[in-house]
């Protein structure tokens, strides 16, 4: 890599993309060999979308050090080539998966799909080009499951002022006045095969998905209009998967996106999960109670994993009556007479929305 850095015109620096053109090795390897070169100082990064990188005083004197390495032996007989590396989450001796850490250093603990744990699904789905879409209540652990399963995700956050620009790119001003096109993730997902989630792809304008289809059909490819109608192709390994929240006011699960994703999964918060992390269980109780009532009509909100684990933060430091009585405030209007009602009978005392009281 220091090496064809070094041999470049002063000043000429490269994408990803280009550099796998010329050298021949896959995208993730030059980004980790370029980013190794950026932090020793031998090289550096002069662009981001793409990210672009050029030699440095010192990138000679590596690619000096770079010693090839000796062929391999020819084989007496033939070798069946290697399975795929990838991060095994296969149940441990113990028969229970290995939890998967998620780039913010938290650890997601699989759970089943299909007979496997659902990372190790989603990861044979991708490598079998076939697209996901997670639904779900706000809070259920779609977007931990994604990035456990692809460490090299990127996200749109998407709602309604998501534009085309947004996905693709547009022009933006550069320090010297000028103006230069800088590259969308849809576009960067692309160049550098990596899987791309739409994270609440149900509010985006279906005019702005229209956007996206070409590359999650057979073409794989997209015109990017506002940039000479240069035309994209995705490399091997793009993958795009969405996230979708059928109550949010606003989400709607068009024909066309629905036909665009052969899997959709269901999915709900783990009360199982919530026990084993030591949340309160009566708090869990509640919140089974009130997922029960959810499906039988009777009420539309029902605590998530995510609120029984704040919960717990609150208990922690302001006691559980603080924290029960938070659960009650945080439910939406409609149905807190009737969250109120069942934390009351659970606990056998009045609960009501976290207030102030008087004056001390």
């Amino acid at each position: 890599m220091a090496k064809a850095l070094a041999g470049s015109p002063l000043g000429a620096a490269f994408s990803v993309t280009e550099l796998v053109s010329m050298l021949g090795h896959s995208g993730g390897a030059i980004g980790n060999a370029c980013e190794t070169l950026v932090r020793r100082g031998e090289a550096e990064r002069v662009g981001s979308n793409p990210r672009t990188y050029r030699a440095t005083a010192t990138t000679a004197a590596a690619a000096q050090r770079t010693v090839p390495r000796p062929p391999a032996p020819a084989p007496t007989a033939p070798v069946p080539p290697p399975a795929p590396r990838r991060t095994s989450t296969m149940p441990s001796p113990g028969g229970r998966p290995v939890p998967v850490t998620r780039p913010n250093g938290q650890q997601y603990h699989p759970r089943a799909l299909a007979n496997l744990p659902d990372v190790e699904a989603l990861r044979r789905l991708r490598e079998a080009g076939v697209p996901v879409l997670l639904y779900g209540p706000p809070g259920t652990g779609k977007t931990s499951l994604i990035e456990a399963a692809f460490p090299d995700l990127i996200t749109v956050a998407g709602d309604g002022d998501t534009t085309v620009g947004d996905l693709i790119g547009e022009y933006t001003q550069d320090q010297h006045g000028g103006y230069e096109f800088v590259y969308g993730p849809l576009v960067t997902a692309m160049q550098e095969g990596r899987a791309l989630l739409l994270d609440d792809a149900t509010l985006i304008s279906p005019k702005v998905l229209a956007a996206l289809y070409p590359a999650m059909d057979g073409r794989r490819q997209i015109q990017v209009k506002a940039h000479k109608g240069e035309a994209i192709t995705a490399a091997e390994g793009f993958y795009v998967i969405a996230g979708h929240n059928p109550g949010v006011h606003g989400a709607v699960l068009t024909e066309a996106l629905a036909s665009r994703f052969s899997v959709q999964i269901q999915v709900g918060s783990d009360y199982d999960l919530a026990t084993a992390l030591k949340i309160n269980r009566t708090a869990v109780r509640i919140a089974r109670n009130l997922a029960t009532c959810q499906q039988a009509g009777e009420v539309g909100w029902a605590p998530q994993l995510r609120e029984l684990i704040a919960f717990q933060k609150i208990a922690d430091v302001l006691g559980a009556d603080a924290a029960f009585a938070n659960l009650v405030g945080i439910a939406p209007l409609e149905d807190r007479d009737t969250v109120a009602e069942i934390v009351t009978k659970v606990l056998g005392k009045s609960v009501t929305a976290l207030s102030l009281g008087r004056q001390l």
